[in-house]
């Protein structure tokens, strides 16, 4: 059908992506894309400190799809269809080449996210798709003889032949009602990728302090997670610590967010530190515990786990009880801490919850429910750790929005 008009509401990275794709692969078609906010590609723009960090290298779609706590079994087959080689290929062909870094998260060459911001301007007014913002939708009727009339911020009427919602986190949104009246259900929202508040003796005046290998779990339920362990002002962040929000969302928010922690600083089983020890007691025996970090720790942090165990200033391997050493390895490996409450980059952090998976055809992102809606990105039920995995959901749900709305 000639000259549609295919409507995306919502201009951040899934709704760009959606846009492009259905004005590439409908040239007649007339494209358009609402924003109710001042500014397109708002969290593309302070993603990874503003370098934003567009995908993750990682190519295998079952792997990949093991890195998103909820939307993993949908997005499998998904990311058959477009997956982060194809991500870069299409960042590639118009201008934007990607670099890995060692941990495998990709960003432009440039290091400024502004690049990715011009390269979707740019294409969008090279594909004609008309670009509104500060104008959102206030809802969405579908029309019987098919097609959907939406009604616009400024109280206008326009029709639209197919819908894409694409409005990212559906905390505090308008179109959360809109979708809800149009049948589909909302899973409850909860805050993912957050940092933890806590005090501790042990931790203070140590912001800025990180542990590469570190390994933290929840006391009493889920696995643990691995990664680097940040000490920050309020407590405790870096990756270990954000796939952890990522993977219990629900649980902590069912906790208001106070819990105990067990943080593995030395990420290694109870037995490796003993060795250690053993070892060190045998080839340096008047050398004092204070002074002689195991290698994977910081010298401040050992400080003071050493002072957490009991052991005195002083003390000597030679002369270190065994009950001290066994406090000394639980310090290590299994620290408890407590956590009051969680710090959330407003504008950076990832929504858990959103519209239900099972009420969507994954194979081209449109609703059971109502024939020619389709939806894109974080408004869905679907959620990433961090690395660069929530993009790639947005850009692989984008892409086969994007292609079915332009089919006849």
């Amino acid at each position: 059908m000639a000259g549609r008009h295919i409507a995306v509401i919502g201009g951040g990275a899934g709704g760009f992506f959606a846009a492009l794709t259905a004005a590439e692969a409908d040239p007649q078609a007339r494209v358009t894309v609402y924003e109710r906010g001042r500014q397109w590609l708002s969290k593309v723009k302070i993603s990874g400190g503003g370098r934003c960090n567009v995908t993750h290298a990682c190519f295998d779609p079952r792997e990949l799809a093991t890195r998103y706590p909820r939307g993993s079994r949908e997005l499998r087959a998904a990311f058959h269809r477009w997956q982060p080689r194809d991500t870069i290929n299409w960042f590639a062909s118009r201008g934007v080449p990607l670099k890995t870094e060692d941990d495998g998260r990709m960003f432009p060459v440039t290091d400024q996210s502004q690049t990715v911001i011009d390269c979707f301007i740019d294409q969008a007014r090279k594909a004609g798709i008309r670009l509104h913002k500060n104008l959102g939708i206030h809802s969405v009727a579908p029309e019987a003889g098919g097609g959907f009339s939406l009604e616009r911020g400024d109280a206008r009427f326009e029709r639209a032949d197919r819908v894409c919602i694409a409005a990212g986190s559906l905390k505090a949104s308008p179109l959360t009602r809109v979708i809800e009246r149009l049948g589909h259900t909302v899973e409850p929202l909860a805050p993912s990728l957050f940092a933890f508040n806590l005090f501790d003796p042990r931790l203070e005046e140590l912001a800025g302090l990180s542990v590469q290998q570190a390994e933290v779990r929840i006391e009493g339920s889920g696995a643990p997670s691995r990664g680097p362990v940040l000490v920050t002002h309020r407590g405790l962040s870096g990756p270990a610590i954000l796939k952890l929000s990522a993977w219990e969302a629900r649980h902590l928010q069912d906790k208001h967010y106070r819990f105990t922690i067990l943080l593995n600083w030395a990420g290694v089983s109870e037995n490796h530190p003993r060795e250690t020890f053993d070892g060190l007691r045998r080839d340096s025996g008047r050398t004092a515990v204070r002074n002689t970090p195991l290698p994977a720790i910081p010298r401040r942090l050992w400080e003071r786990l050493t002072e957490a165990a009991g052991i005195d200033r002083d003390a000597t391997w030679a002369q270190l009880p065994k009950d001290l050493e066994k406090r000394l390895t639980t310090e290590l490996v299994a620290g408890r801490y407590h956590v009051d409450g969680k710090t959330t980059n407003k504008d950076e952090f990832v929504t858990c919850g959103g519209v239900r998976l099972k009420e969507i055809d994954f194979r081209r992102m449109e609703s059971k429910l109502v024939p020619g809606l389709h939806f894109a990105g974080e408004c869905l039920d679907l959620d990433g750790i961090t690395g660069g995995f929530n993009f790639q959901a947005a850009w692989t749900t984008g892409r086969i929005a994007g292609l079915a709305m332009a089919e006849d």
